[in-house]
C-alpha cells in the first residue's frame, strides 16, 4: 500500500472524517492553538546535545523495518505508550490502538528527539502537518537545509504546510540541489538514509542544538 493510501486508512481509523477534526489535524484555521499544544521550544534544562549526536541516534536505527501490516516497530510502541498519543487522539478522534499500523515517519522523528532528551525542541506528534505548524508557530521554521533539521516533504513540491506528506532529518546539504536524509517509513517500510531533491521540500524545523 502506498504512503498516501495508508494515510487515508489511518485518517478513517482515527475518525478524522468529521470536518472539525480534519481541519485540526491537517492544518486548517480551526487549529489555532498549535503553538500551545506541545511544550514551547526552550533551551532551559535541556541536555547539551549536538546535531551530530541526534543524527548518530537516527543512523543507528537504519534498517529497522515495519511488519507486513505496516506497524510493529519500537517507534509505534513508544508513541502508543506516551502521553502524547492520548493528546493527539483527544485532538483528532479515534483511539490509541489506531496507531498500531499507522504511517510512522513522524513517530520515528519524535522517538529520536526523545532519546537524546530534546523533545521540547524537536517536538512530538504523529502528523507531519501539525508538527510543521508547531515549528512555524514557535518561529523555528525556515528554508535552509541544516544538519539535524527536521525536514518536511510535499511530493508535489508545494509550499503550503497542509500538503506535507513526509518527514525526516537532514544529514547534510549535498550542494547540488539535493539533501541526504535519515527517514523512517520510507517507500521500503524501513528507516533508511536517502537522497532527496530540495524541490520536494516544503520547509525545515530547527531544534535547539549546542554549537
Amino acid at each position: 500500500m502506498t504512503f498516501a493510501a495508508r494515510t487515508r486508512v489511518l485518517t478513517a481509523a482515527l475518525g478524522l472524517a468529521a470536518a472539525t477534526a480534519a481541519t485540526v489535524a491537517f492544518g486548517g484555521a480551526a487549529h489555532a492553538d498549535v503553538a500551545a499544544e506541545q511544550a514551547r521550544p526552550s533551551a532551559e534544562k535541556l541536555p547539551q546535545v549536538s546535531a551530530d549526536r541526534l543524527l548518530k541516534v537516527a543512523e543507528e536505527q537504519v534498517g529497522t523495518k515495519e511488519n507486513a501490516a505496516g506497524g510493529g516497530t519500537k517507534f509505534h510502541s513508544w508513541y502508543m505508550g506516551s502521553p502524547r498519543a492520548k493528546e493527539t487522539v483527544a485532538r483528532d478522534g479515534g483511539n490509541v490502538k489506531a496507531y498500531t499500523n499507522a504511517p510512522w515517519c513522524e513517530m520515528f522523528v519524535s522517538w529520536v528527539g526523545e532519546q537524546v532528551g530534546l523533545r521540547p525542541t524537536v517536538g512530538w506528534d504523529a502528523y507531519t502537518v501539525t508538527h510543521a505548524q508547531w515549528f512555524k508557530a514557535n518561529k523555528r521554521w525556515g528554508v535552509q537545509a541544516e544538519p539535524g533539521a527536521v525536514v518536511f516533504f510535499d511530493w508535489d513540491g508545494g509550499s503550503d504546510l497542509s500538503g506535507i506528506d513526509h518527514v525526516g532529518f537532514v544529514k547534510r546539504d549535498n550542494g547540488d540541489g539535493t539533501i541526504t536524509t535519515i527517514e523512517g517509513n520510507t517507500g521500503n517500510g524501513k528507516v533508511e538514509q536517502r537522497v532527496r531533491p530540495k524541490s520536494q521540500v516544503t520547509g525545515y524545523g530547527y531544534p535547539q542544538y549546542t554549537s
